[in-house]
């Protein structure tokens, strides 16, 4: 576990909350530039899913769960910080495990709901061990046709 801070989330904004000024933040305490703040769609507990992407290969990793002050350290410490639900505490992966993500680049998608964090994983991003988390869980299927 890291030895970050563990504030709880930061809350969704209210519905008909007036723009801040260019300078300011949206959130009181966020400290994301409110073109960012403003753009996220949070669920009730201030929370956006973010989908881990290996930026060489494009694996999908692992998916994770940012607030506000995870997301900016993510954006400015160069590594991967989520928010545990569970825990309620914030955490950076690879702190105990040595499998660091190291951040290559952050997206927002366009319903604002989710973000698309690719990094250069180092080891396992799982917490199983496994390269992926999703490794060896497929399902069967029936599959589309090709386009």
């Amino acid at each position: 576990m890291s030895e970050q801070p563990t504030p709880s989330p930061a809350p969704a904004p209210a519905a008909g909350a007036s723009s801040p000024d260019a300078g300011e933040s949206l959130l009181p305490g966020s400290p994301l530039p409110v073109g960012i703040a403003s753009a996220l769609k949070r669920d009730g507990a201030g929370l956006v899913a973010a989908i881990v992407q290996q930026f060489d290969t494009n694996e999908v990793l692992m998916l994770g769960w940012m607030d506000d002050e995870a997301l900016n350290r993510t954006m400015t410490t160069g590594r991967v910080t989520f928010y545990s639900r569970s825990r309620q505490e914030y955490w950076r992966k690879g702190d105990t495990s040595g499998h660091v993500q190291w951040v290559k680049s952050v997206a927002l998608d366009c319903d604002g709901d989710a973000l698309l964090v690719r990094v250069d994983q180092v080891g396992a991003a799982c917490h199983t061990g496994t390269r992926t988390c999703f490794d060896g869980r497929a399902f069967d299927v029936v599959a589309g046709p090709a386009n």
